[in-house]
């Protein structure tokens, strides 16, 4: 499912303009991605939340050249359902 396919099924669901709702989700993905920006983690109740989770510093290696690259620590953002969300995942999966 795309974001466009999104707009469509909120825009059909709620009676409301297409490019409002393409706004209400530009303005939400925005807000999301400037919390994680700022290390700060999304919690929405009954879905999930989008943390940001710190790797390692490690060495990697660069076999075109063989040598050794040092990855230094970085943040990732990443994803964790909430359980009822994921309960439900597995019931639809049987």
């Amino acid at each position: 499912m795309t974001k466009a396919d999104i707009v469509n099924e909120i825009a059909r669901n709620t009676g409301l303009e297409k490019t409002e709702v393409l706004t209400t989700i530009e303005a939400f993905m925005e807000t999301i991605k400037s919390s994680l920006a700022k290390d700060e983690n999304v919690y929405l109740r009954g879905f999930g939340s989008f943390i940001v989770k710190k790797r390692a510093q490690k060495i990697a290696r660069n076999i075109s050249k063989n040598t050794t690259i040092v990855i230094p620590e970085h943040n990732i953002p990443s994803f964790k359902p909430a359980k009822s969300f994921g309960e439900l995942l597995k019931e639809e999966k049987k």
